[in-house]
């Protein structure tokens, strides 16, 4: 299991386009992809759950990649969110 910490940087948060793209991307992969904020564990695999989560610009989450590929998985993960979630 790996863990990392950042920031999302898109300016709207992760409201449903953006939470739709991390969701594929996290899909992608056989590992386990969680968010973890504010005490919560939000699966990356479910847009809902992603979207339920309130998470908006400038909050700091940290992404957890369990399983075979999951160095992959947070690269793939963290750049995509390093990069605004492409918007």
């Amino acid at each position: 299991m790996i863990k990392r910490k950042i920031k999302v940087v898109n300016p709207t948060g992760l409201h449903l386009r953006p939470a739709g793209l991390l969701c594929q991307t996290s899909m992608k992969f056989k590992s386990k992809v969680l968010i973890l904020y504010k005490d919560k564990e939000i699966n990356a695999k479910s847009v809902l759950n992603v979207m339920a989560s309130g998470i908006k610009c400038g909050t700091d989450i940290e992404v957890c990649c369990d399983g075979d590929d999951e160095e992959a998985a947070m690269e793939s993960v963290c750049t995509l969110i390093a990069e605004g979630l492409k918007e």
